[in-house]
């Protein structure tokens, strides 16, 4: 009678050290790749649906306006001229529709 006692009590204390590791790994499963795996998403899909004329920014901060959208990338014009950007380079959109903050000024006459 003791020895099944003792057995069944060295079974819950190897289910009692593997649970704070998968309590673990579910919390960071939530709070970390989730959302990671979310925003990716969401980045792919604006990167897909690029329309001539948005005003965007790229990751090396680089603004402008696209001219025209290719396979591989677009045809960024900026002040300087028209360059070639990849479509990955790009970072946020600054349309007024998206960030009413950066619509024009409207000078008082």
């Amino acid at each position: 009678m003791i020895t099944i006692l003792q057995a069944q009590g060295q079974g819950a204390g190897w289910v009692s050290m593997v649970l704070p590791f998968l309590l673990m790994f579910v919390v960071f499963y939530f709070f970390m790749i989730r959302p990671q795996m979310r925003k990716q998403k969401e980045e792919k899909n604006f990167q897909e649906n690029l329309n001539k004329g948005t005003r965007i920014v790229t990751a090396a901060g680089i603004h402008g306006k696209i001219a025209d959208v290719l396979d591989d990338g677009v045809i960024l014009e900026t002040m300087a001229g028209k360059i070639k950007v990849e479509k990955s380079a790009i970072s946020r959109e600054l349309t007024v529709a998206r960030y009413p903050e950066n619509a024009p000024v409207k000078e008082k006459k």
